[in-house]
């Protein structure tokens, strides 16, 4: 019976709210005339039943946008600290890993932030400059850029975001928003509740601070994409912007091998670069002719991954990840 709990990880709350006692003993008064064995069987039975029912518990969890936590999962999260070295499928924790060390315990909380699901199409506002947002949004699927536009209506793309990211953090403390949020192709967002991430920022310091570092490093790629568009020639800043991209899916494990499903059009790279798409358009053409990308429809290869860092002047070290792989 021990080795059958350890095996599905019932922690010391879960197994009181199934009927389990500290010493993992099912609390079953012993029938009339049954023998030991007998009793041990139906004792395991009942267990197996018990299990079952949380295993259904759980999925009707996820279900409805939250999973959360084991309440003794976050107490006893100690027993297992290799766990939280193991990156997450959830794309919001995964990216977290990736900027900053999580405890199981980190885990857990994150894991019971509800989220409200929605899917936007292509070229569509988010969120627009001057709204007063109660929600800030991870990006499940998708691209997403921050835009400006300047008094004549021509459009600054000034950051891309890619699955994992939460582009409007900041909106959890600014009333207004200084610019809009579009979706640059299909997306698939999650909005998170202003009130309630700050009720866990304000109960778990570790929350807050991961969050903190979260908004930083979204201030370091905007220094980055500054440098990149006022001192760079176009040629430097596709090969740059290329590449951030590459190294940012990379992590969130979106690529492999340096391919890449990218289907952002011409005309928002143009946006991004501060160039017209006619000059886009003959960058990417030299690119390959020097054999450093291969491009078909939305599909990118970058063929020569150390030419293209080299073209691009790219150094990942502003993206302040703690998982990048050398390619």
């Amino acid at each position: 019976m021990q080795r059958l709990l350890e095996e599905t990880g019932i922690t010391e709350a879960t197994s009181a709210r199934v009927g389990l006692t500290t010493r993992h003993e099912l609390v079953f008064a012993r029938p009339r005339g049954q023998s030991h064995h007998q009793q041990a069987e139906a004792a395991q039975t009942a267990l197996v039943g018990h299990l079952a029912k949380l295993a259904l518990g759980s999925k009707a969890a996820r279900q409805n946008g939250t999973l959360a936590p084991d309440p003794g999962s976050v107490r006893n999260s100690t027993r297992s600290p290799n766990l939280a070295h193991v990156l997450s499928p959830n794309v919001l924790i995964r990216k977290l890993q990736n900027i900053s060390h999580l405890t199981q315990s980190d885990i857990a909380i994150l894991e019971g932030i509800p989220l409200s699901k929605r899917e936007c199409r292509a070229n569509e506002d988010i969120v627009r400059e001057g709204e007063r947002p109660t929600h800030s949004f991870v990006v499940l699927e998708g691209l997403v850029g921050s835009t400006k536009l300047t008094g004549d209506g021509k459009r600054q793309i000034t950051s891309f975001f890619v699955p994992g990211d939460i582009p409007d953090l900041h909106g959890m403390h600014l009333s207004v928003l200084d610019c809009t949020f579009s979706s640059l192709a299909r997306a698939s967002l999650g909005f998170m509740r202003h009130d309630a991430m700050r009720a866990i920022c304000d109960r778990h310091a570790s929350i807050a601070a991961i969050f903190w570092r979260s908004t930083l490093i979204d201030a370091a790629i905007y220094r980055e994409w500054v440098t990149n568009v006022g001192r760079r020639d176009a040629y430097t800043r596709m090969a740059h912007i290329l590449c951030e991209l590459i190294v940012r899916l990379h992590s969130m494990g979106v690529i492999k091998d340096h391919v890449a499903n990218l289907p952002v059009t011409q005309a928002a790279l143009a946006d991004a670069l501060g160039l017209s798409t006619v000059h886009v358009n003959r960058v990417l053409q030299e690119l390959r002719r020097n054999g450093l990308i291969f491009t078909e429809g939305t599909r990118f290869h970058a063929v020569d991954w150390a030419g293209l860092v080299r073209a691009g002047d790219f150094d990942a070290t502003y993206l302040h990840q703690r998982t990048a792989t050398t390619f």
